[in-house]
């Protein structure tokens, strides 16, 4: 039962930090152009991107599911180039958790880069900057928080799923199952000592990365001053 929640640690790390990185690709000029847009169709994208937050994983896990069969388009033309089936597989795993965890990237950076207004990508523009460059010399260095906080939320969502995971990839040990399910597994067995150990640690690590990017979000004038405090607070003891 070890090996197998260790397998299944280690599919839902695999899972995690390709979703995440498929989602940077896709989810930085997604959020880019909709930062940028201003004609009424923004709202209709805007609704469609933060949809999962509101519909329940089931729903799209069953409409993901069949469209994944083989009677169906996507379905078919995946199993054309590949020669296998993407139902229950773990490709089908990272394109759900793609489309799940895709608000909690977009909304960040979508925000991030509204309040980065236009004056300095202009300068940039003027002294001759490319749409690359600007980019990678303005956009990015003032934007690198909203950037690993839309990283870490997108991580963290996407190793916490359980029923889209479910519905389109099954239970399958070494492919298709992961950590919530091993837990709902161990729940399902009445096995609560290693129910409880798997949950504990979702738990911390997800406490542990939520505090980090909300230290990372603060200011840095207020990070040194909460150091300087805990440093004043720290140092009279010593002398005592």
């Amino acid at each position: 039962m070890i090996n197998s929640d260790l397998q299944a640690l280690i599919t839902t790390l695999e899972m995690a930090a390709l979703t995440t990185i498929i989602l940077l690709i896709i989810g930085t000029p997604l959020a880019w152009y909709l930062a940028k847009m201003t004609n009424r169709f923004k709202v209709i994208i805007e609704a469609i991107v933060a949809l999962p937050l509101v519909l329940p994983p089931t729903v799209l896990g069953f409409y993901l599911l069949i469209a994944f069969s083989p009677e169906y388009l996507p379905g078919q033309l995946w199993q054309q180039a590949t020669g296998k089936q993407l139902a229950f597989s773990f490709s089908a795993i990272v394109i759900g958790s793609v489309l799940y965890s895709l608000p909690f990237v977009v909304q960040p950076l979508q925000k991030a880069f509204e309040q980065l207004g236009d004056s300095l990508l202009e300068a940039g523009s003027l002294l001759g900057a490319g749409p690359i460059d600007r980019f990678f010399s303005i956009v990015l260095p003032l934007t690198k928080a909203s950037f690993i906080t839309a990283a870490s939320l997108g991580f963290a969502h996407t190793v916490g799923e359980f029923g889209i995971i479910l519905m389109i990839g099954g239970n399958i040990p070494g492919e298709t199952r992961v950590l919530s399910i091993a837990l709902f597994d161990h729940v399902e067995a009445f096995d609560y000592a290693r129910a409880h150990l798997l949950a504990i640690s979702l738990l911390i690590g997800s406490m542990i990365l939520l505090a980090a990017i909300y230290w990372l979000n603060l200011p840095k004038k207020n990070r040194r001053q909460r150091l300087v405090v805990n440093t004043e607070q720290v140092e009279p003891n010593s002398y005592e």
